[in-house]
């Protein structure tokens, strides 16, 4: 029988945590297919909320391993001030000493993500509607177990209870799985835009989403 345990973000689940999120970072696959270091990809987008943020955070264990987590943050505009002033100085004095592989995949993706910026090709919402975010993986192995729906809900219980005002969430079309459930939770599509991000490694079209929720 399968028995998954919600249990809220401890540092003792940090490394699988980075496990996770590395390994199902490109589409479900490993992080490499993009980037030559999992390390500096979980620095940047993980150490955050591990690191500074992780009181609104959860994971699930199965079998006593960690399987999947949820990460959020209550108010995206500060958090975004502190990945500023606090993660990149520290991520870029690393790249500085040389503590990450920095190889041709990694400056094709940094490129690839300066264009995609350039031209709009990231989804948008309004902070001031939806001031919350969130990031969910669950280890490919463990997926179609209801896990993604019971941290989501645990969040979204989580959220309602401290009062915040929305929440929102990015993905790709390509996660069709994901966008189901976003929506039988009562997400709404907020904004889509085609991308050409992943145009060297993907055949097919990417769309980039952004997925809203209103507590009030």
């Amino acid at each position: 029988m399968f028995n998954a345990i919600i249990t809220t973000y401890r540092p003792e689940h940090r490394e699988a945590v980075f496990r996770i999120a590395a390994d199902t970072a490109f589409f479900g696959d490993p992080v490499e297919a993009y980037l030559d270091d999992r390390s500096l990809f979980c620095d940047i987008f993980y150490r955050y909320y591990t690191d500074i943020e992780n009181q609104h955070s959860w994971v699930t264990i199965v079998d006593r391993e960690v399987t999947g987590f949820l990460m959020s943050s209550v108010d995206t505009t500060a958090q975004q001030r502190l990945w500023a002033a606090k993660i990149l100085p520290t991520t870029f004095g690393r790249v500085l000493r040389g503590r990450y592989r920095l190889g041709k995949k990694t400056w094709r993706y940094t490129a690839a993500m300066l264009r995609a910026a350039i031209h709009k090709e990231y989804a948008h919402c309004s902070l001031k509607a939806y001031p919350a975010h969130l990031h969910i993986n669950v280890d490919k192995s463990d997926r179609g177990y209801g896990i993604g729906r019971q941290l989501m809900e645990t969040c979204l219980e989580h959220l309602r209870r401290e009062g915040i005002t929305g929440i929102h969430l990015h993905t790709t079309n390509l996660n069709q799985a994901a966008c189901r459930l976003y929506a039988r939770l009562g997400f709404e599509l907020l904004d889509s835009r085609e991308t050409g991000l992943w145009r060297d490694l993907i055949d097919q079209p990417v769309e980039n989403r952004c997925y809203g929720l209103r507590f009030v």
